[in-house]
């Protein structure tokens, strides 16, 4: 029979992966005695870990929440997924850097040598920092609205961090369905009860009021999907997911070059050297001005608005070539 200390910590791990034990599942798991189970969970309710006795044919114990925190219990695997998940959270931009790193600090602290060197080895660097930082607080009181199916009012400033001139606008009334970030953003999707519609909001934008309005059933998302809906309201295109403006073409190149650049664009290579792009974006001009940055001579198979958009752009450029010289900065 292990120690008594390593029976514990088994028990209590078993206890944390499940909602319900019975007593005798624990007892075959553990290889202990059922009466053995029922004393090392009096030990552990003597740690301040609030195990429940479930009655019934199924009997057995739960771990339930408690008033306060004992000491937690992780498995390798566990323990390595939250110093990368504390590691991550600095660059999601909802203001809890610094909280994070401390939690980090004390996690590794309690971590055996050969977990630290796991985590010590993997530095995760933020390529694109959010732009903004969200309070938590904010974050908190939109993800519980969210959750509890409340219309959420608040406050709405015209751009983040900027005062509105002492213009008193009436606050955003609003049903909370989704909080996702993007981009670096964190972005509340909600119907406009006001408007009529569904809206994303900037959460860095967004002071809640109190108290919370009533309940509501929640409406069904354009499309069903909260990914797309988003991804498809930066695009422009209402919530069917799809550029606004799509074109296709023939370009003077391969398409292994074209296919690192096309991002969601489709790539289908005809010869050595030539392949044909269909490629969205939010406007003519905007799609135009994507194909243009391939040094390759462009073929427009369709459709007419593409092919006046590089006309346009083409006159714009043509214009600027032929403008007066810019004098040279004496600095490099």
């Amino acid at each position: 029979m292990p120690k008594t200390s390593a029976r514990l910590l088994a028990l209590l791990s078993l206890l944390q992966t499940r909602r319900h034990w019975p007593g005798e599942d624990l007892a075959e798991r553990l290889r202990i005695s059922a009466r053995t189970v029922r004393r090392d969970v009096d030990r552990l309710r003597e740690l301040g870990y609030p195990i429940a006795t479930v009655k019934g044919p199924d009997g057995g114990y739960r771990l339930d929440a408690g008033s306060q925190m004992p000491p937690l219990l992780f498995d390798d695997d566990q323990a390595v997924a939250l110093a990368v998940a504390l590691q991550t959270a600095t660059i999601t931009g909802a203001g809890i850097g610094e909280a994070a790193a401390r939690a980090l600090n004390t996690v590794r602290q309690v971590m055996p040598a050969r977990l630290r060197r796991r985590i010590d080895t993997l530095q995760i660097t933020a390529v694109e920092r959010p732009d903004v930082r969200v309070d938590g607080s904010v974050l908190m009181a939109l993800s519980a609205a969210v959750h509890a199916g409340e219309v959420l009012r608040f406050d709405y400033a015209a751009q983040a961090g900027v005062d509105d001139g002492g213009v008193l606008r009436p606050p955003r009334r609003v049903e909370p369905h989704h909080l996702v970030a993007r981009g670096g953003r964190w972005y509340l999707v909600a119907w406009d009860l006001d408007r009529e519609d569904w809206r994303t909001f900037r959460a860095d934008r967004i002071t809640p009021r109190s108290p919370a309005g009533p309940r509501f059933t929640p409406r069904e998302l354009p499309g069903g999907d909260v990914a797309a809906f988003v991804s498809a309201r930066f695009r422009g295109s209402g919530g069917s997911g799809e550029w606004p403006c799509r074109g296709e073409v023939i370009l003077g190149l391969p398409a292994a070059s074209v296919s690192l650049y096309a991002r969601d664009g489709v790539v289908e290579e005809l010869a050595p050297g030539r392949c044909r792009l269909v490629l969205g974006s939010w406007s003519w001009a905007g799609l135009a001005a994507d194909i243009g940055r391939f040094d390759a001579d462009i073929e427009v198979v369709g459709p007419a608005e593409l092919r006046d958009a590089f006309a346009r752009l083409a006159g714009r450029f043509a214009k600027a070539a032929s403008g007066p010289p810019v004098t040279r900065s004496p600095f490099p």
